[in-house]
């Protein structure tokens, strides 16, 4: 019998024991569990960034996950414990967004149960743990082939991430920086479909914050020198903007959310419009 997989991402960092806790809880009631670590180091509190990772990271597992995701900046409140069941698996962790990217591109929820069973969970619950006092419990129990609806009821709608739409203006594109990984390449929420508006050009300008960049588009790192600019589409389908073998968010000072801007090419006809310039998502 293959063993039973439990992912698990948090904000926790592992300077502190938080995490150790919730694995220690997890092997106690499931000791044939095998835990991967997603990540540990998601920004503090910053629930987008969470289901980001959660999302580009889930498809990649055997079917019968159990992923366990605690970004909760609210715990305690009156936001809820939930598990979410795939075809392909099971997300656990409160009801904040956290789960919703990950879950909807796993096929889409086939039901979602608030958590509310007290014997599935440790027998005292701290006001600010819920990842070891319930998300670790519940995802062993899970594991250990517990069916779903003894958590709790079913719930019909979930919270989301909310993310900032590449918008389209006269003569640029608007978008934002939705990551920044341990290269400090810059993630910004551009796809090839909005490339395709720059009609194939061998560069971009784009602007972050307040810096402009003229860019190389690429296919690789390699193909600019050490310490050099480039963009490329990088493995998630996302337009990142990078320095080869060096620190881009660092270089220029870059953080998540920042706004974007990609100029357009300037139309070739010389006619005025009396409109105002249109934004709408693209």
């Amino acid at each position: 019998m293959l063993r039973p997989i439990i992912s698990l991402t948090t904000d926790f960092g592992l300077r502190d024991p938080y995490v150790a806790e919730m694995k220690a809880v997890i092997f106690d009631i499931c000791p044939e569990a095998n835990i991967v670590d997603i990540s540990h180091e998601i920004a503090k509190y910053d629930v987008r960034i969470g289901a980001f990772t959660l999302a580009y990271a889930a498809p990649y597992f055997p079917k019968g996950t159990i992923h366990v995701a605690v970004v909760d900046p609210s715990v305690g409140t009156k936001r809820q414990p939930i598990i979410i069941q795939t075809g392909k698996g099971y997300y656990v962790g409160p009801d904040n967004g956290v789960l919703a990217q990950a879950a909807n591109n796993d096929s889409g929820p086939k039901s979602i149960r608030r958590i509310t069973n007290r014997k599935l969970m440790l027998p005292h619950v701290s006001n600010t743990f819920h990842g070891r006092d319930i998300f670790a419990p519940v995802a062993a129990h899970l594991a250990n082939g517990t069916s779903p609806n003894a958590f709790g009821p079913k719930i019909g709608k979930i919270a989301a991430p909310t993310y900032a739409q590449v918008t389209k203006r006269q003569d640029a594109l608007v978008g934002e920086v939705i990551h920044i990984d341990t290269f400090g390449n810059i993630i910004t929420n551009y796809q090839p479909k909005h490339l395709k508006l720059i009609q194939s050009k061998p560069q971009i300008n784009i602007k972050i914050g307040n810096t402009q960049l003229r860019l190389k588009l690429c296919k690789t790192y390699t193909e600019v020198p050490p310490h050099k600019p480039l963009a490329l589409i990088g493995s998630h389908n996302f337009l990142e903007i990078s320095l080869n073998q060096d620190n881009a968010a660092k270089t220029y000072k870059t953080r998540t959310g920042d706004k974007t801007t990609i100029q357009l090419p300037q139309r070739t006809n010389n006619a005025k419009t009396k409109h105002s310039p249109t934004k709408a998502s693209v």
